[in-house]
């Protein structure tokens, strides 16, 4: 096995088969601290951290994907396609579209809706809206169940610009395609999980509304997200 260019890891047993897939490195490092045992640190190129360790008795891999389509574009294709990863589970953050979303919910997304030619262009898909894998949506949610967590299964809308010039058309985008809040990632996992024939999940919590304009500290967006990141491990 030769690295690829952005991990740096010639042995691909490493990394389980399940990857659980934050933006934030730190949030990565976060969940390698505080969850997992016997972990071991396997990549480290870009401070684009990754850990691989145990849940109770289930291997995990945690690795940050950065920010945006591009980025999570290029680490869940070296995982899935050259590391032998079979599932991969977002766990980001997300700004709610929706005044039934409060800040710390926590949403399973059914599908990501998108004006990116990401799909397109990778030769899967000319659609705007792609699915999460049912499978994984199922464990998750029985996760979920035991936990007593509730989850607001949701579309979401995966945007490529974050600073949007016109404020108000997520309002349009709420209405035409239902998307209950705005991410910037599952999009492009989804995409790359059907052209490889792998299963993608995304779970977020909101850290923001762009409906009451509440939002959370960068430290909680690190740290606070603890809801989320339980029911992905249990779902494993």
């Amino acid at each position: 096995m030769i690295p690829t260019p952005h991990i740096d890891l010639e042995d691909q047993n490493l990394i389980a088969k399940t990857v659980l897939m934050p933006g934030d490195p730190l949030r990565a490092k976060y969940i390698a601290d505080n969850f997992l045992t016997k972990v071991v640190q396997i990549n480290n190129v870009r401070n684009m951290w990754g850990f691989t360790g145990y849940y109770g008795k289930k291997k995990v891999t945690v690795m940050g994907s950065g920010m945006g389509m591009p980025s999570i574009g290029i680490y869940s294709y070296e995982l899935f396609n050259f590391y032998g990863v079979e599932n991969i589970i977002r766990i980001g953050s997300c700004g709610a579209y929706s005044e039934d979303l409060n800040l710390y919910d926590v949403v399973l997304v059914e599908q990501a809706f998108s004006e990116s030619s990401y799909a397109k262009t990778m030769g899967v898909s000319s659609r705007k809206i792609l699915p999460a894998n049912k499978t994984l949506n199922n464990k998750i949610k029985k996760a979920a169940e035991k936990l007593n967590i509730p989850l607001h299964p949701s579309i979401v809308h995966s945007s490529d610009v974050f600073y949007r010039l016109n404020f108000e058309e997520y309002k349009l985008i709420h209405e035409k395609y239902g998307a209950n809040a705005v991410e910037m990632e599952s999009f492009a996992l989804f995409a790359n999980a059907k052209a490889l024939k792998k299963r993608a999940a995304c779970l977020l919590t909101v850290s923001d509304s762009l409906v009451t304009h509440e939002a959370t500290t960068s430290q909680e967006r690190q740290e606070a997200f603890t809801k989320m990141m339980e029911v992905a491990l249990n779902s494993i």
